[in-house]
């Protein structure tokens, strides 16, 4: 039988006592720890509780950064897309969402081609975020942006 060492793991940070979780918030920026805060008193009334919880989790675990771009994000730039759409049996799960800026999230659902060459430029988004943006579209069966726009 092999056995894997698990990396970055430490039976002393646990979210189940006050002293654990002091230790894990100590570890955060402390412009992220402001923007969770935020996160959290934010009300979305058609969200699901599941949805909620796992947007603050999957901030924090990010450290803030746009999983496409690696922007540091505030909470009010901040979107949460679903890998796999809800209107294709897509979850609130922690696993089927992800952190992107808000114009980065409105490119991946973009359309029309003029203006994702114009927002490619305005961003100067290069090839390995294109491809990147491509995965994503992938999943919602829209074409792939093309790498002749940079």
């Amino acid at each position: 039988m092999k056995t894997v060492n698990a990396m970055n793991f430490s039976p002393l940070l646990s979210l189940f006592t006050e002293e654990s979780r002091k230790k894990i918030y100590d570890k955060l920026k402390p412009n992220i720890e402001s923007e969770i805060s935020v996160l959290m008193n934010a009300t979305l009334p058609d969200r699901t509780v599941e949805y909620m919880d796992n947007r603050i989790s999957r901030f924090s675990m990010k450290m803030g950064r746009c999983e496409i771009t690696g922007w540091d994000l505030t909470a009010y730039e901040v979107h949460y897309h679903h890998y796999k759409p809800k209107f294709l049996g897509g979850t609130d799960k922690f696993n089927n969402l992800c952190i992107l800026h808000k114009d980065i999230h409105r490119l991946v659902h973009l359309k029309n081609k003029e203006i994702i060459g114009s927002e490619i430029h305005k961003f100067g988004l290069n090839n390995s975020v294109i491809e990147k943006l491509n995965q994503y579209r992938m999943e919602y069966g829209l074409e792939k942006v093309e790498t002749s726009y940079v």
